[in-house]
Protein backbone atom coordinates (compact mmCIF):
# COMPACT_ATOMS: atom_id res chain seq x y z
CA UNK A 1 0.00 0.00 0.00
CA UNK A 2 1.97 3.07 -1.12
CA UNK A 3 0.42 4.76 -4.19
CA UNK A 4 -0.37 8.22 -3.33
CA UNK A 5 -3.24 10.85 -4.34
CA UNK A 6 -4.70 13.75 -3.70
CA UNK A 7 -7.16 13.24 -0.84
CA UNK A 8 -10.27 15.42 0.67
CA UNK A 9 -9.22 17.40 3.68
CA UNK A 10 -11.92 19.02 4.85
CA UNK A 11 -14.09 16.73 6.82
CA UNK A 12 -11.99 16.20 10.87
CA UNK A 13 -11.44 12.03 11.10
CA UNK A 14 -11.02 10.05 13.90
CA UNK A 15 -8.43 7.06 13.06
CA UNK A 16 -7.20 4.69 15.16
CA UNK A 17 -4.28 2.74 13.97
CA UNK A 18 -3.19 -0.98 15.66
CA UNK A 19 0.93 -0.67 15.05
CA UNK A 20 1.44 -4.52 14.36
CA UNK A 21 4.71 -6.25 12.80
CA UNK A 22 7.24 -4.76 14.88
CA UNK A 23 8.58 -7.72 16.16
CA UNK A 24 8.25 -9.73 12.64
CA UNK A 25 10.17 -6.52 11.24
CA UNK A 26 12.99 -7.41 13.16
CA UNK A 27 12.97 -11.13 13.29
CA UNK A 28 13.54 -11.00 9.48
CA UNK A 29 16.37 -8.58 9.68
CA UNK A 30 17.94 -10.80 12.15
CA UNK A 31 17.64 -8.29 15.17
CA UNK A 32 16.25 -8.47 18.65
CA UNK A 33 12.56 -7.97 18.85
CA UNK A 34 13.52 -4.55 20.77
CA UNK A 35 14.97 -3.36 17.59
CA UNK A 36 11.37 -3.64 16.10
CA UNK A 37 10.27 -1.50 18.84
CA UNK A 38 12.47 1.02 18.48
CA UNK A 39 12.05 1.61 14.33
CA UNK A 40 7.93 1.35 15.20
CA UNK A 41 8.41 4.83 17.32
CA UNK A 42 10.03 6.63 14.28
CA UNK A 43 7.16 5.25 12.32
CA UNK A 44 4.47 6.79 15.18
CA UNK A 45 6.89 10.38 14.44
CA UNK A 46 5.73 9.99 10.82
CA UNK A 47 2.47 9.48 11.20
CA UNK A 48 1.33 12.01 13.98
CA UNK A 49 3.90 14.42 11.96
CA UNK A 50 1.38 14.01 8.28
CA UNK A 51 -2.07 13.31 10.61
CA UNK A 52 -3.43 16.89 10.42
CA UNK A 53 -2.51 17.49 7.46
CA UNK A 54 -4.53 14.92 5.85
CA UNK A 55 -8.32 15.76 7.88
CA UNK A 56 -7.30 13.77 10.96
CA UNK A 57 -7.83 15.59 14.23
CA UNK A 58 -8.23 12.43 16.66
CA UNK A 59 -5.06 9.64 16.27
CA UNK A 60 -4.97 6.54 18.53
CA UNK A 61 -2.72 4.19 18.17
CA UNK A 62 -2.29 1.01 19.79
CA UNK A 63 0.80 1.02 21.68
CA UNK A 64 0.65 -1.62 24.55
CA UNK A 65 -2.65 -4.25 25.13
CA UNK A 66 -3.68 -5.51 28.39
CA UNK A 67 -2.54 -8.99 27.13
CA UNK A 68 0.84 -8.05 26.07
CA UNK A 69 1.75 -8.52 29.83
CA UNK A 70 1.55 -12.00 28.91
CA UNK A 71 4.82 -11.66 27.08
CA UNK A 72 8.28 -12.38 27.72
CA UNK A 73 9.41 -10.13 30.72
CA UNK A 74 12.44 -8.23 28.90
CA UNK A 75 10.16 -7.97 26.01
CA UNK A 76 7.66 -6.34 27.92
CA UNK A 77 10.47 -4.17 29.81
CA UNK A 78 11.95 -2.93 26.84
CA UNK A 79 8.39 -1.96 25.55
CA UNK A 80 7.82 0.15 29.05
CA UNK A 81 11.36 1.65 28.93
CA UNK A 82 10.26 2.74 25.11
CA UNK A 83 7.40 4.37 26.23
CA UNK A 84 8.81 6.36 29.09
CA UNK A 85 11.77 7.28 26.30
CA UNK A 86 8.74 8.12 23.90
CA UNK A 87 6.94 10.56 26.00
CA UNK A 88 10.24 12.29 27.43
CA UNK A 89 11.53 12.80 23.53
CA UNK A 90 8.36 13.66 21.99
CA UNK A 91 6.46 16.29 25.07
CA UNK A 92 8.58 19.01 23.69
CA UNK A 93 8.04 18.55 19.85
CA UNK A 94 4.02 17.53 20.27
CA UNK A 95 3.76 20.85 22.63
CA UNK A 96 5.52 22.65 20.00
CA UNK A 97 3.28 21.54 17.08
CA UNK A 98 -0.09 21.87 18.34
CA UNK A 99 -0.46 18.67 19.46
CA UNK A 100 -2.28 17.31 22.59
CA UNK A 101 -0.97 13.80 24.20
CA UNK A 102 -2.67 11.44 26.12
CA UNK A 103 -2.78 7.73 27.28
CA UNK A 104 -5.84 6.24 27.27
CA UNK A 105 -6.48 2.73 29.54
CA UNK A 106 -5.77 1.61 32.97
CA UNK A 107 -2.72 3.27 35.23
CA UNK A 108 -2.56 0.87 38.02
CA UNK A 109 0.02 -1.42 36.51
CA UNK A 110 2.28 0.63 35.09
CA UNK A 111 5.57 1.31 36.78
CA UNK A 112 5.97 4.63 39.19
CA UNK A 113 8.61 5.92 36.18
CA UNK A 114 6.12 5.20 33.39
CA UNK A 115 3.44 7.52 35.45
CA UNK A 116 5.46 10.14 35.79
CA UNK A 117 6.23 10.33 31.98
CA UNK A 118 2.86 10.38 31.14
CA UNK A 119 1.74 12.91 33.79
CA UNK A 120 4.74 14.89 32.23
CA UNK A 121 3.76 14.63 29.09
CA UNK A 122 0.48 15.06 29.38
CA UNK A 123 0.45 18.75 31.05
CA UNK A 124 3.06 19.78 29.05
CA UNK A 125 0.79 18.89 25.88
CA UNK A 126 -2.68 20.24 27.28
CA UNK A 127 -3.06 22.71 25.31
CA UNK A 128 -2.70 21.22 21.80
CA UNK A 129 -5.62 21.89 19.54
CA UNK A 130 -4.25 20.67 15.95
CA UNK A 131 -4.48 16.65 17.02
CA UNK A 132 -5.30 14.53 19.24
CA UNK A 133 -2.78 12.07 20.27
CA UNK A 134 -3.94 8.95 22.41
CA UNK A 135 -1.93 6.45 22.53
CA UNK A 136 -3.61 3.28 23.98
CA UNK A 137 -1.36 1.31 27.11
CA UNK A 138 -2.68 -1.12 29.26
CA UNK A 139 -5.83 -1.41 27.51
CA UNK A 140 -8.58 -3.63 26.88
CA UNK A 141 -11.82 -3.12 24.88
CA UNK A 142 -13.60 -5.63 26.99
CA UNK A 143 -12.34 -4.56 29.86
CA UNK A 144 -13.70 -0.83 29.32
CA UNK A 145 -16.91 -2.13 28.22
CA UNK A 146 -17.80 -4.20 31.45
CA UNK A 147 -15.82 -1.18 33.70
CA UNK A 148 -18.31 1.14 32.09
CA UNK A 149 -21.75 -0.91 32.60
CA UNK A 150 -20.76 -1.32 36.28
CA UNK A 151 -20.29 2.43 36.66
CA UNK A 152 -23.90 2.71 35.08
CA UNK A 153 -25.58 0.52 37.87
CA UNK A 154 -28.30 2.29 39.16
CA UNK A 155 -27.80 5.53 36.60
CA UNK A 156 -29.89 6.77 34.97
CA UNK A 157 -27.55 7.77 32.55
CA UNK A 158 -28.35 4.27 30.72
CA UNK A 159 -28.59 4.08 27.36
CA UNK A 160 -26.11 4.04 24.21
CA UNK A 161 -25.29 7.63 24.57
CA UNK A 162 -24.27 6.54 28.62
CA UNK A 163 -22.13 3.75 27.79
CA UNK A 164 -20.46 5.13 25.67
CA UNK A 165 -19.58 8.68 28.07
CA UNK A 166 -19.21 5.71 30.74
CA UNK A 167 -16.60 3.99 28.01
CA UNK A 168 -14.67 7.30 27.45
CA UNK A 169 -14.68 8.04 31.15
CA UNK A 170 -13.19 4.90 32.60
CA UNK A 171 -10.58 5.12 30.09
CA UNK A 172 -9.33 8.26 30.25
CA UNK A 173 -10.74 8.88 26.44
CA UNK A 174 -12.42 12.31 26.42
CA UNK A 175 -14.01 13.53 24.71
CA UNK A 176 -15.54 10.36 23.58
CA UNK A 177 -14.95 9.65 19.83
CA UNK A 178 -16.43 6.81 17.62
CA UNK A 179 -13.50 5.78 15.02
CA UNK A 180 -13.80 6.97 11.28
CA UNK A 181 -11.28 4.33 10.00
CA UNK A 182 -9.40 1.40 11.74
CA UNK A 183 -6.11 0.70 10.34
CA UNK A 184 -3.76 -2.20 10.84
CA UNK A 185 -0.33 -2.43 10.12
CA UNK A 186 1.50 -6.37 9.35
CA UNK A 187 -1.20 -8.31 7.33
CA UNK A 188 -3.02 -9.71 10.56
CA UNK A 189 -7.01 -8.92 10.33
CA UNK A 190 -8.70 -8.40 13.76
CA UNK A 191 -9.67 -6.41 16.35
CA UNK A 192 -7.44 -7.55 19.04
CA UNK A 193 -9.74 -6.36 21.62
CA UNK A 194 -9.65 -2.30 20.50
CA UNK A 195 -11.59 0.29 21.01
CA UNK A 196 -14.61 -2.35 20.58
CA UNK A 197 -17.28 0.17 21.21
CA UNK A 198 -15.91 2.77 19.31
CA UNK A 199 -15.33 1.11 15.86
CA UNK A 200 -18.99 -0.06 16.05
CA UNK A 201 -19.04 1.85 12.51
CA UNK A 202 -15.69 2.38 11.56
CA UNK A 203 -14.24 1.54 8.40
CA UNK A 204 -11.67 -1.19 8.66
CA UNK A 205 -8.54 -1.38 7.03
CA UNK A 206 -5.86 -3.93 6.25
CA UNK A 207 -1.92 -3.88 5.12
CA UNK A 208 0.70 -6.12 4.90
CA UNK A 209 2.81 -3.16 5.76
CA UNK A 210 4.97 -3.90 8.70
CA UNK A 211 4.77 -1.00 11.17
CA UNK A 212 8.53 0.32 11.27
CA UNK A 213 7.94 0.67 7.58
CA UNK A 214 4.63 2.67 7.82
CA UNK A 215 4.71 6.37 6.16
CA UNK A 216 3.00 8.93 4.58
CA UNK A 217 1.76 7.15 1.38
CA UNK A 218 0.61 4.27 3.20
CA UNK A 219 -1.48 6.64 5.40
CA UNK A 220 -2.61 8.60 2.82
CA UNK A 221 -3.65 5.25 0.92
CA UNK A 222 -5.81 4.02 3.46
CA UNK A 223 -7.63 7.29 3.43
CA UNK A 224 -8.40 7.25 0.07
CA UNK A 225 -9.79 3.73 0.30
CA UNK A 226 -11.74 5.18 3.52
CA UNK A 227 -12.86 8.27 1.03
CA UNK A 228 -14.06 5.70 -1.79
CA UNK A 229 -16.38 3.91 0.70
CA UNK A 230 -19.51 4.68 1.31
CA UNK A 231 -20.91 5.06 4.71
CA UNK A 232 -24.65 4.47 5.34
CA UNK A 233 -24.69 3.62 9.55
CA UNK A 234 -27.35 0.98 8.56
CA UNK A 235 -29.57 3.08 6.34
CA UNK A 236 -29.28 3.22 2.44
CA UNK A 237 -27.17 5.13 0.02
CA UNK A 238 -28.28 8.56 -0.90
CA UNK A 239 -30.04 7.08 -4.42
CA UNK A 240 -31.92 4.28 -2.87
CA UNK A 241 -33.53 6.42 0.24
CA UNK A 242 -34.97 8.91 -2.35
Amino acid sequence: MTQSCPLPVDSRLHVAIIMDGNGRWAVERSLPRAAGHRAGAAAVRRTVEAAPGLGIDTLTLFAFSADNWRRPRAEVDALMTLLEEFLGREAGRCARSGVRLSIIGRRDRLPRTVLAAIAGAEAATAGGERLDLRLAVDYSGREALVAAAAALVGSDAAGLEGLGAAVAAVTRAWPPRDVDLLIRTGGEQRLSDFLLWECAYAELVFTPVRWPDFGTADLEAALACFHRRERRFGGLAGAAAS
